[in-house]
């Protein structure tokens, strides 16, 4: 397969990563739009900025020309990948408006001021792509580094979700193939969000029962959230359901938990997001998650707490004191 990925982040690079050393043989082009980054890419073998340590195989081939140019140039490509955070999807869909072979992105989240999932921003902007989503517990590093990973091909296309499974499922990871395409997506722009509470709560130090509960009422958020949009519940038990809010509310590489480490060390959101020196999807999405819950009817407290803490309505300590006040219920009513 010839398969060009667009944006030479952390995870683009991994995902690129992952397609060059196939053993299919795949030919792969990564797409930096600074060019300054794609020369020190050519020359370094390394994505020093993102990923360093990790040499990147002579196969790989780095591209910095314009979009426009690199569409024109590229039309034998089988797959195309898009690896930038969600703001850079809209832009990214328009512009291969006209792309006849499979795209994927792998951004998680919703997009700032319309709400909307990344296959609806497509939906909109190009309706005639046959197009997807490539999700699940993953960290980038982890990925390139070639540790055991599974992740989901979601779309409504069988071929799109073929061509991801070929392009990059091998002994080092897995890729599961998922037609709800709504659930994916909700599971990965909700996990985010729940990832910050899960780290705010490590961060004050309410202990494990605490982080327990608060990862199981969270996946009870999603799910509600997500049935509410029309997405199947099993995929809510499933990789990018369950599997990717336990990776990211719980692991040391997660930057959502880490922002909710930092506020509750008494940062301000300012100060932990640059610390970061990467994007962290929960805090751009907690909004507009808390925005669609609403819109549908839907109760999501533990990320109506989040949002508050962001918005500085709330301190740490009065976040967890709202959730612990509300009135009792039954588990599932």
């Amino acid at each position: 397969m010839h398969i060009t990925l667009i944006g030479a982040g952390a995870w683009g690079t991994a995902m690129a990563l992952a397609a060059a050393r196939h053993t299919g043989g795949h030919a792969v082009t990564l797409h930096a739009r600074d060019a300054a980054q794609a020369a020190a890419l050519r020359t370094q073998r390394q994505n020093a900025r993102y990923l360093p340590g990790i040499d990147l195989p002579g196969s790989l081939q780095i591209s910095s020309v314009p979009l426009a140019s690199l569409l024109m140039s590229s039309r034998g490509c089988n797959l195309w990948v898009i690896a930038t955070p969600m703001a850079g999807l809209r832009d990214a869909l328009t512009a291969m408006s006209e792309v006849s072979a499979p795209v994927a992105w792998l951004c998680k989240g919703l997009e700032s001021g319309t709400g909307w999932m990344p296959h609806e921003v497509q939906a909109q902007v190009a309706p005639h792509l046959m197009a997807g989503a490539l999700s699940g517990p993953s960290f980038a590093l982890e990925v390139a580094r070639q540790q055991p990973t599974a992740l989901v091909a979601a779309s409504a296309y069988a071929s799109v979700r073929d061509a991801l499974v070929q392009a990059f499922h091998g002994p080092a990871l897995r890729v599961y193939a998922n037609s709800d395409i709504v659930g994916v997506e909700v599971g990965g722009a909700v996990k985010n969000v729940l990832a910050i509470a899960t780290g705010l709560c490590d961060g004050l130090g309410l202990g494990l029962n605490a982080r327990a509960a608060l990862i199981t009422r969270g996946l009870a958020e999603m799910t509600r959230l997500g049935q509410a949009l029309g997405a199947q519940s099993d995929t809510f038990m499933g990789l990018s359901g369950l599997g990717d809010l336990v990776l990211t509310a719980t692991g040391d590489l997660s930057r959502n938990r880490k922002v909710g480490l930092l506020l509750a060390q008494g940062q301000t959101l300012d100060q932990a997001v640059t610390s970061l020196g990467h994007v962290a999807e929960g805090v751009y999405s907690a909004r507009t998650v808390l925005q669609r819950a609403r819109a549908v009817g839907v109760d999501m407290p533990i990320t109506d707490a989040v949002v508050a803490l962001l918005d500085r309505r709330l301190s740490a300590r009065e976040a967890v004191q709202a959730l612990m006040g509300r009135d009792p219920k039954g588990e599932f009513a």
